[in-house]
């Protein structure tokens, strides 16, 4: 049985209360009308119209609907431009929420794919999957909490939930049928339910299969498993239209919610196997071996490989075709964002190849680790850029709101998922393939 260590939950209590307090001075610090808005720029060295203000400004125009004319350009822009400075610490927080629970959901995918698969070499590791996807409650509660506010109006990260933006934009309006404020809230809660309601179930019926005289709960764990893959990837895709892309209304790719998944389902494997290592150097999971380690990083290999696939495939079609409507996604991000725009690519695509191409290089924990914390670091990168444009435009940085939000959730979701596995042994007894998964070695 797992004990968590009185040292570990200090850390991750640490990490909550510097983090709030992060977050806490970012929303502190917003500026309430336009003239600290622009004190507040003037004071980074930004006037407003910084290197790609015009840019910023026909995306402001873009957004709103608004044809900013002779004496109305200048209001259009500083009203956007409050907007943008206010959505800051917003936007920080979604990300950092969103990121955390993307970890717990793209593990519950992950383990749902080896039940279903009736994997002989994970069940040694499925405690572990468990504690981790323990998560998807308090993460997913969170992440929809902030969706609630949006449609409050407490904020403007959607821009479509704004009556005043709809009315003044076609394309909105041809839109109102399904991005409508109380249809969004009711999917999102569709969508929690169903990770929710599979995480509960398979759980439960996890832990009676280790008392069971019978495989009864295996089956029904492994046919409620298949079920859910199905429901999975409906919901998946339909979550990062939501409560990603939706960000920028305007904007659309049919390759969204397999490029969502792949970072997902990368970073979620990252976690499982720096999760299983410290577990291990704690004395836990003895039966671990090399080759399950070396399984993991195969995985991490293999998936940053199909999350560049994704990548370029969305991103070329999309620049060679250079259709305006689509094109300005990218347009957007290289103009304001080109720094960690191809610094993801090198962090998710480069480090990943280089640092475990090499087969030996898979079996040692502290390089697993260190290739983990790249990949981790640049697949937050990458939902700080599906999601910053669209709400900041380029007044961003990496300041106290983002490092905040980050710790604050970083320490919740380390709290949670290591509290979740003192709940039941580390090693499913009754199992069918748990032999199996002990003699893992090739």
């Amino acid at each position: 049985m797992y004990t968590f260590s009185n040292r570990l939950k200090i850390a991750s209590i640490i990490l909550m209360v510097v983090g709030a307090l992060g977050v806490g001075a970012g929303f502190y610090s917003m500026p309430s009308n336009v003239e600290e808005a622009k004190a507040m720029v003037a004071s980074h060295g930004d006037e407003g119209e910084g290197a790609h203000g015009e840019e910023a400004m026909r995306a402001s125009e873009g957004e709103h609907g608004a044809a900013a004319v002779d004496g109305t350009h200048d209001s259009s822009h500083d009203e956007h431009l409050l907007h943008q400075l206010k959505n800051r610490p917003w936007s920080a927080l979604y990300v950092a929420a969103f990121f955390f629970m993307m970890l717990a959901l793209g593990t519950l995918a992950f383990y749902a794919i080896q039940r279903a698969a009736q994997a002989g070499w994970s069940p040694l590791l499925f405690r572990v999957m468990e504690g981790i996807t323990a998560y998807i409650v308090p993460g997913g509660i969170i992440v929809f909490v902030i969706l609630v506010l949006s449609t409050m109006q407490l904020n403007h990260l959607f821009v479509w939930m704004d009556p005043e933006v709809v009315a003044e934009d076609k394309l909105l309006q041809g839109k109102a049928g399904y991005l409508d404020p109380t249809f969004f809230l009711i999917r999102a809660a569709i969508y929690l339910a169903i990770w929710i309601g599979y995480r509960e179930y398979s759980r439960k019926l996890s832990l009676r299969q280790d008392e069971s005289s019978d495989n009864s709960n295996f089956i029904k764990n492994f046919r409620a498993s298949a079920a859910f893959l199905v429901l999975f990837l409906i919901s998946e895709s339909m979550m990062s239209w939501d409560w990603i892309m939706s960000v920028d209304p305007h904007w659309f790719s049919t390759l969204f919610g397999w490029y969502v998944f792949a970072s997902m389902i990368v970073s979620a494997i990252t976690v499982i196997a720096m999760v299983t290592i410290y577990l291990k150097s704690r004395g836990y999971l003895p039966e671990v071996n090399n080759s399950h380690l070396h399984d993991l990083a195969k995985f991490m290999f293999g998936f940053s490989i199909f999350w560049t696939y994704l990548w370029f495939s969305q991103f070329m079609l999309i620049w060679y075709s250079n259709i305006p409507e689509e094109v300005t996604y990218f347009v957007t991000r290289i103009a304001d964002y080109k720094m960690i725009f191809f610094g993801m690519v090198a962090m998710n695509f480069l480090f990943p190849v280089l640092l475990l191409m090499n087969s030996d290089f898979k079996r040692m924990n502290w390089f697993i680790v260190m290739a983990g914390v790249v990949i981790l670091c640049g697949h937050y990168i990458d939902i700080f850029n599906m999601i910053m444009p669209s709400t900041v435009g380029d007044q961003w940085y990496i300041g106290i709101p983002e490092i905040g939000a980050v710790l604050l959730f970083a320490g919740l979701f380390i709290f949670w998922i290591f509290r979740a596995m003192t709940k039941a042994p580390m090693l499913p007894k009754r199992n069918p393939f748990i032999e199996e998964s002990k003699n893992f070695h090739y």
